[in-house]
């Protein structure tokens, strides 16, 4: 970021140099591709193995399981310079840090080394799949069943909006194995080759994240080991999910931080160069002002979530701090790009300017992971 900041309290000498080399792998291997990703719809397992081979999966895994052996601050440096290159269209922080820590904190042993290894290596690519069709925010009311058949669960049900739909291999699903409620609630790790019954629907059609692989999943009779459960024992699924979401909150804030600093480092240096009635769009006193403001926003919102992030490595975040974090920080994104995109006039309109491209991608930021509307009930419950 072009503008001074306060360093991140967070962040180590170690942090930093992982900060520097990640900012460098984007902008040498992503960035170049970006066209590329966009025309089709997602980016290839190859590019997630090439990934894995320069230290950017799982780098908070424990190095016996094959990963990096870091923190969540790890990961969150990596999130905020992906964000910061623009580069929407990698999963890498769903399957890195959601998706590979339920199965460190609830698999297995055997689940452990079964998947985990592989996951770091880009073998296997993760997804989680919660939404349904009929089904967003409210897990209690999932309707995808498991009904036990001797050895096995047979898995029916259908899933939508899945990050990493298309090029995930290994899926936990949320699914229904005992009564109504959250008392019913089961996660279930589906490896999908070798999984009669398990399909792919279409690849979604979104007005942002153009480059993410965002997908329909059917699974129809789907036989799945009991081995592949997640946890000592059914109906613990729930807790699991409520244990895990105030991270994957973190991790949308974490982005939207990130975005907004390469937004208003594009509209600053656009204004500065940028020619209308003889002077440059930065000399009328409007877009100072504007400018201003958006950086006061920038700055509070780092500030928001450095604190988080201090609590939740100290173990210390809470469910209701979270979802306010993720709720204050997506709405500000979207004030923020819609403020930058208008001091770029016409041309902020156009795709091949990133602006454009930041702007599409923020609105979903107020949609997943929870819709900001129940992100502000949770947080008010502790008010």
């Amino acid at each position: 970021m072009s503008l001074p900041v306060f360093p991140s309290p967070w962040m180590t000498e170690e942090h930093r140099a992982l900060q520097d080399s990640v900012a460098r792998y984007m902008a040498d291997r992503w960035v170049p591709r970006a066209a590329e990703f966009r025309e089709a719809g997602r980016m290839p397992p190859e590019a997630w193995r090439d990934a894995a081979a320069n230290g950017l999966l799982c780098v908070s895994t424990p190095v016996e399981y094959g990963g990096g052996g870091g923190d969540f601050a790890h990961e969150a440096v990596i999130l905020l310079e992906q964000s910061r290159a623009n580069c929407s269209g990698w999963g890498g922080g769903l399957h890195s840090a959601i998706v590979a820590p339920y199965l460190l904190h609830y698999g297995t042993e055997e689940q452990k080394r079964r998947w985990l290894p592989r996951m770091c290596s880009g073998e296997l690519i993760g997804a989680i799949a919660m939404t349904e069709p009929g089904t967003g925010s409210d897990l209690q009311a999932i309707r995808t069943t498991a009904r036990r058949d001797g050895e096995h669960y047979v898995l029916n049900g259908a899933k939508t909006f899945i990050t990493n739909g298309q090029n995930a291999n290994l899926i936990i699903v949320v699914c229904r194995t005992g009564e109504a409620g959250a008392k019913g609630v089961s996660l279930l790790v589906v490896e999908t080759e070798g999984s009669p019954g398990f399909r792919r629907g279409r690849q979604l059609e979104k007005v942002g994240l153009k480059a993410q692989d965002t997908s329909e999943l059917f699974f129809d009779d789907v036989r799945v080991p009991v081995g592949n459960l997640i946890g000592a024992q059914e109906g613990q699924g729930f807790f699991q999910l409520m244990e895990q979401l105030p991270q994957e909150r973190l991790i949308i804030a974490v982005q939207g931080m990130g975005a907004m600093e390469r937004a208003l480092d594009e509209t600053l240096a656009y204004a500065k160069q940028r020619k209308a009635f003889g002077k440059t769009v930065w000399d009328f006193q409007n877009t100072k002002f504007k400018l201003a403001e958006v950086q006061a926003v920038v700055l509070a919102a780092r500030a928001f979530v450095d604190a988080c992030m201090v609590a939740h490595l100290r173990g210390e975040l809470d469910a209701a701090r979270a979802a306010l974090a993720k709720a204050w920080v997506s709405e500000q994104q979207c004030k923020v790009m819609d403020e930058c995109l208008q001091l770029f006039g016409g041309y902020g309109y156009m795709m091949e300017y990133p602006i454009a491209e930041l702007y599409v991608d923020a609105r979903v930021q107020r949609i997943y992971g929870g819709t900001n509307e129940i992100m502000k009930e949770l947080a008010a419950r502790s008010m």
